[in-house]
């Protein structure tokens, strides 16, 4: 559905109190078209009216003229640069941002997010695993455990399957 179509569709969900729906299809086209400022507006605007101030926050995030509390709460939701990075689903270079200011804070996250890794990153390839968290390895024993309980499971289950065929054929 062309962009105009969906968005008179928003529209129309607003008027008639369809805020999930409008939503939704909003959210549709910002990751369609991730680097239009205009749709990321219009979330965060729909965001508010659920009382969502961090993620009207990340929608705004690359406005001059974000609210202040929003921006907080966006932060304070997404703490490393990593975190912010995948929240704010940017695609391509800052180049691509239509304003300064945008450009900006798309570089300053980039930058402090490859610092944060030791190494460069960009916005088409955004660490998504958490084993690029610098603090990533705190949960290899519980893996381990769960990895081997799941063996000891499989292996309980053939040693039944195994004798209920030996009993089977006796």
């Amino acid at each position: 559905m062309p962009l105009t179509a969906t968005l008179a569709r928003v529209d129309a969900d607003l008027a008639a109190g369809r805020v999930p729906m409008a939503r939704q299809r909003l959210r549709g086209l910002v990751s369609s078209y991730p680097n239009d400022l205009t749709l990321r507006r219009r979330l965060a605007e729909v965001y508010r009216l659920y009382g969502e101030p961090a993620e009207a926050g990340r929608w705004m995030y690359l406005e001059e003229d974000r609210n202040a509390e929003e921006t907080s709460s966006f932060e304070a939701r997404h703490r490393t640069p990593q975190e912010r990075m995948r929240a704010l689903a940017w695609r391509g270079p800052e180049s691509l941002a239509p304003s300064k200011f945008a450009v900006e804070q798309l570089t300053a996250v980039r930058t402090a997010c490859s610092e944060a890794l030791g190494r460069p990153v960009d916005w088409d390839s955004i660490p998504s695993a958490p084993d690029d968290e610098p603090d990533a390895g705190t949960g290899k024993f519980s893996g381990f455990l769960a990895g081997a309980g799941c063996l000891a499971v499989v292996l309980v289950m053939l040693g039944i399957w195994v004798n209920g065929l030996i009993a089977l054929f006796r």
